[in-house]
């Protein structure tokens, strides 16, 4: 990525250490049951300003991309 663009700072995350999702606090309170229950409820539901969902998107769709 540095190399695609020099003129930007990369901070990596998190910072100092491995990238261990299952050690963040945050990831931790996720489980199979509550994502169920989300799939199966759609809720809590995200409302957000369209401007910033087109945005947040294009990085999602970059990243499927390259994982094909």
């Amino acid at each position: 990525m540095q190399k695609r663009a020099p003129d930007k700072r990369f901070i990596p995350a998190p910072p100092l250490n491995s990238c261990a999702c299952n050690e963040c606090p945050f990831m931790r309170l996720n489980t199979l049951e509550k994502l169920y229950y989300v799939m199966k409820n759609r809720s809590p539901e995200i409302i957000l300003p369209e401007n910033i969902r087109v945005a947040a998107l294009r990085p999602i769709q970059r990243m499927l991309e390259m994982s094909i």
